[in-house]
């Protein structure tokens, strides 16, 4: 592949990354806000229903993420096999460690916020 197609797929790559972020933020917020007006209070089957939408999402966005900074890592490891890239080539390249924040940061902190939501909706106060 050339430089140029090797970017166009970068640029794709980041763009999954940072769109598999919109429905699961939206859902931890829309549900950190029931939470704080009392949905703690509501059926079980709805607590149930809200904290299984949630943890779908939040799969789903982690797998479009995983999948996404794995095919980033490919590319960078392509970029880094040019001969002489360019001065945008050697930026993406540098940015290889912070794939694994992708990977496994992120997702992790989703776990811990999502431990804690289930926690709120859950457990007596």
């Amino acid at each position: 592949m050339s430089e140029s197609e090797l970017l166009t797929h970068w640029a794709t790559a980041r763009w999954h990354i940072i769109v598999s972020q919109v429905a699961p933020t939206v859902l931890l917020i829309a549900l950190i806000g029931f939470t704080a007006v009392g949905i703690s209070g509501t059926p079980v089957s709805v607590r149930l229903a809200a904290a299984g939408v949630l943890l779908a999402s939040g799969i789903l966005g982690a797998l479009v993420q995983v999948s996404a900074a794995n095919e980033g890592r490919a590319v960078i490891d392509d970029l880094n096999s040019l001969g002489s890239p360019s001065a945008l080539s050697r930026r993406v390249i540098a940015s290889a460690p912070w794939i694994n924040v992708v990977r496994l940061v992120t997702p992790a902190i989703f776990v811990v916020v999502y431990v804690a939501l289930l926690t709120a909706l859950f457990l007596p106060a």
